[in-house]
């Protein structure tokens, strides 16, 4: 199955990414940050994470707590423990995603139960809107052979986390934001392209490769992030391989044009509520 956009959206920007620790000392890429919560709303935060050095990540990330918004963990290699002050535990291997909604405050730990290897994957912020922000927490975890996978004839491969691609509904979806995460490996010399809301904030992160993006095929080098326009007149989002192989997540959501109010790991609509989930996790309430 193949689709056929009129109008593919252009590259807007490129995004190199900052390098960062969280955690314990965990090394990380930060693709998406703070500054472009506003552009790419509904999602607040990317990190990618890519070593086969121990010291890199082993201390993995500690009991701490998060307010507001959801998170959802993809993995590529390796494997990391999650546990939660709800009960809630897994085990997150190859393949597999972790989708977790903080709501009205939870504490977690993320830990890999590995001592050497490579470690790769990547976390993704996704907001929450105002009136769902103090919902109940919840937590799945999601087999790598729970997702499912698409592979067309000339090789193309697209695995739907969330959202739809070639008619086949991802794992997950959402009702508010609306998510779609795709994983899209790309054999050289073929093409993808995905239909996407006029409205829908979109931007590609090549991981491997380079890839073409855009009606004016922008060139995108592994590790970069392009951030995709977003007109009324644009159908949805090309992708191309050249005479290499490529793999990239594709992600878009509908924005919730929401006040953002974020401290550390709480994100609210407001100062205050944030200054109130500071109060809430100290006194004990997560």
């Amino acid at each position: 199955m193949t689709t056929h956009l009129n109008q593919p959206r252009e590259v807007e920007r490129l995004v190199n990414g900052m390098p960062t620790s969280d955690g314990a000392g965990v090394k990380l890429l930060r693709v998406l940050t703070q500054d472009l919560q506003r552009r790419l709303d509904p999602f607040l935060m990317l990190d990618y994470f890519h070593s086969d050095d121990p010291g890199d990540y082993l201390a993995g990330f500690p009991d701490h707590p998060h307010r507001g918004f959801e998170t959802v963990t993809y993995m590529l290699a390796g494997r990391m423990r999650h546990r939660d002050n709800a009960g809630n535990e897994g085990l997150l291997g190859p393949g597999g995603v972790q989708w977790m909604t903080a709501g009205r405050g939870i504490v977690h730990s993320e830990l890999p139960e590995q001592e050497d290897g490579l470690m790769q994957g990547f976390q993704l912020w996704l907001n929450l809107p105002g009136r769902n922000k103090m919902t109940t927490p919840a937590y799945r975890d999601i087999p790598a052979d729970e997702i499912p996978v698409v592979t067309r004839e000339d090789g193309v491969t697209v695995k739907v986390i969330a959202g739809e691609a070639l008619g086949v509904a991802g794992a997950v979806s959402r009702p508010d934001t609306e998510p779609l995460y795709l994983d899209v490996q790309l054999p050289a010399g073929t093409r993808f392209e995905q239909p996407l809301p006029a409205g829908f904030n979109a931007f590609v992160y090549v991981y491997e490769g380079q890839a073409q993006v855009g009606g004016r095929a922008q060139p995108v080098a592994a590790r970069q992030m392009a951030v995709l326009e977003t007109r009324e007149e644009r159908d949805g989002v090309r992708v191309a391989a050249g005479d290499a192989p490529v793999r990239l997540l594709l992600i878009a959501g509908k924005p919730l044009r929401e006040s953002i109010a974020q401290w550390g790991p709480f994100v609210m609509n407001s100062r205050e509520e944030v200054i109130q989930a500071v109060e809430d996790f100290n006194a004990g309430k997560f």
